[in-house]
């Protein structure tokens, strides 16, 4: 495999490290079935990429073979944002190519700094993607992750915008649907817990992200008959980790 470097994936604070291992741990519980994991969201901007990386990440850190798809393949900017570029130098082929092209998937994905931890980031976004989210391809590139990786975490494009969610859903063993406290109402989470229950895809759980009021703790808390993950909004977000707020 060739391998990609992250330049700007630095350690999290103490209190997001913590709650990321309750995380962790959490999905462990799980059981053995569950291996493709989507993470996903209702709308933009709510945080899901940070989540699906950072559990990717924890998870090949603890030893755990561990493989992060994105196929956001409208609108990614993983390869700008964690500052990825291969070892040896020239263009990344991600999600998009690998899926429109008859090459290996074996060949197709990239090993990390991590040794536990490989990596297919999506670099040329495409309008429409449905055509390649709905070929045997992806299904192949999916049953591939689920045989040779113990956890899978696939960064999709929200549920909102297009039915893409759905259809990743349908091939997935669960999904953690990342919700922005303060933004998205339970109304929208309602619908989006319908939508993934229309796709036959569990929902493992909800993450309550940017909560306004936070102190920076991480606990459980009831919300509509389910719990979910809470995290402080100076700690969870992606502009803090980039050191701006927005």
């Amino acid at each position: 495999m060739n391998k990609i470097i992250i330049k700007n994936n630095p350690d999290l604070p103490y209190a997001v490290e913590e709650a990321f291992n309750r995380l962790r741990i959490n999905i462990s519980f799980l059981g053995k079935d569950v291996r493709k994991i989507m993470v996903v969201s209702t709308t933009p901007n709510e945080g899901k990429s940070f989540i699906a990386m950072q559990l990717w990440r924890q998870m090949a850190e603890t030893g755990y073979k561990s493989l992060l798809i994105d196929v956001d393949l409208r609108k990614s900017i993983m390869t700008e944002k964690y500052g990825m570029s291969l070892e040896n130098g020239g263009k990344i082929e991600g999600t998009s190519y690998v899926l429109a092209n008859d090459v290996p998937i074996k060949d197709s994905i990239f090993n990390t700094d991590i040794e536990a931890g490989d990596i297919l980031p999506n670099v040329d976004n495409v309008i429409n993607p449905s055509m390649l989210l709905e070929n045997q391809r992806f299904e192949d590139l999916l049953d591939y992750a689920g045989e040779n990786y113990r956890y899978t975490f696939i960064d999709a494009p929200p549920l909102d915008l297009v039915s893409d969610g759905e259809r990743i859903g349908s091939l997935c063993d669960g999904a953690i649907l990342v919700v922005r406290g303060g933004v998205t109402s339970k109304g929208m989470v309602k619908h989006s817990v319908m939508q993934l229950e229309r796709a036959g895809c569990p929902l493992l759980g909800i993450i309550l992200n940017r909560v306004e009021g936070s102190k920076g703790g991480y606990y459980y808390k009831k919300y509509g008959g389910r719990y979910y993950g809470h995290y402080g909004k100076y700690y969870s977000s992606d502009s803090y980790y980039y050191g701006k707020k927005s």
